[in-house]
């Protein structure tokens, strides 16, 4: 799975929770991507990292090149614009038995049963910034699951954990140890094609989850993001390799959660020029609750002026997002919601 929090710069803590995760990924020894590599190099390591597991249910033998890419700073990782690195992600998001390229001078090689995950995280204004405007919507975006949020969820003066987290920590570690030994092909229950199917069916025949062009590819991929998320819900109840209702349950409410929030990843990405400063507008609106137009000018008077900022105040407004009157004179501007986005 490809997995990017994405939030403002510095108020949501976007590195403070992928660390949570880093320390069983080093107590694990999964075998990580460098931070910041070349594509060439990163296939390198890839076929490096080949290695042979048994099928628990079967006992057959099989070859797989397992590489977990973890990047605080996504945009660093994919670099700007570089289209083959985001190719060949783009194909190995669908776990090859064989993926094949060729090299400059060493001719054709392959590795074998290709395995690639990402947690990365970002600001929609990187994003806009790294990735071609033609590759939002479909390509490697389509095989991401963004986590969105604007801002921190509370506030933790002691960042340590108790006796009682540290006791959980390590019960953790042995129960990823466990996950990490099951090898095999998942089977499903007929609880479980009752749930999948008719919400399949439903879904394809549908409206998708959100309005937004952006996301059009994804919402194609959308079945196949769910079913990778069941089996993680599945591996963490239990080591059977089996899917059932819970598991489809389970993973079909997370997605929904993060759905509610996924539109606003690529925030200021679009065909008008000021597309960008309305969605900053509405970041700080949103965080003072009520400005006084003058203020909101000296904030952004390097990037529009007095007729773009009103013409963008009066788009917001369109939209339900502020409103506006005068009161003592003073022109104020005051923030009413996000679209439902926190419901």
């Amino acid at each position: 799975m490809y997995v990017v929090l994405v939030g403002p710069s510095g108020r949501c803590r976007k590195g403070t929770a992928m660390s949570q995760g880093m320390y069983f990924l080093r107590e694990m020894g999964i075998k990580l991507a460098a931070e910041s590599i070349t594509r060439e190099a990163l296939i390198r390591e890839l076929q490096q990292c080949n290695d042979t597991q048994v099928n628990i249910n079967t006992g057959d033998m099989f070859l797989h090149a397992s590489l977990t890419i973890y990047s605080q700073e996504l945009t660093v990782f994919l670099g700007y614009n570089n289209q083959a690195l985001m190719a060949d992600l783009t194909d190995w998001y669908d776990c090859r038995d064989v993926w094949t390229y060729r090299t400059k001078n060493q001719g054709t090689d392959q590795i074998n049963g290709v395995w690639v995950n990402l947690i990365g995280a970002t600001t929609p204004d990187l994003l806009q910034t790294t990735l071609p405007r033609d590759a939002i919507g479909g390509g490697l975006t389509s095989r991401m699951i963004f986590v969105y949020e604007q801002k921190k969820w509370k506030v933790v003066p002691t960042p340590f954990l108790s006796k009682a987290e540290r006791d959980l920590q390590k019960e953790l570690v042995q129960d990823l140890e466990r996950i990490s030994m099951m090898a095999g092909e998942f089977t499903v229950t007929e609880d479980f094609i009752d749930s999948y199917v008719p919400w399949y069916t439903a879904y394809s025949e549908g409206d998708p989850p959100f309005d937004d062009y952006r996301f059009s590819g994804y919402f194609e991929r959308r079945p196949t993001h769910l079913l990778k998320l069941c089996m993680i819900c599945s591996a963490a109840r239990t080591s059977k390799l089996e899917l059932n209702k819970a598991d489809f349950d389970k993973a079909l409410g997370i997605i929904t959660l993060t759905e509610k929030k996924m539109p606003y990843t690529f925030s200021g990405v679009g065909k008008s020029n000021t597309a960008d400063v309305m969605q900053r507008v509405i970041a700080v609106l949103e965080i003072k609750k009520e400005m006084e137009f003058l203020d909101l000018m000296n904030q952004f008077y390097q990037d529009v002026d007095k007729f773009a900022l009103e013409k963008i105040l009066e788009t917001l407004i369109s939209m339900g997002y502020v409103t506006m009157d005068f009161s003592n004179n003073k022109k104020m501007i005051r923030f009413t919601s996000r679209r439902n986005m926190d419901s």
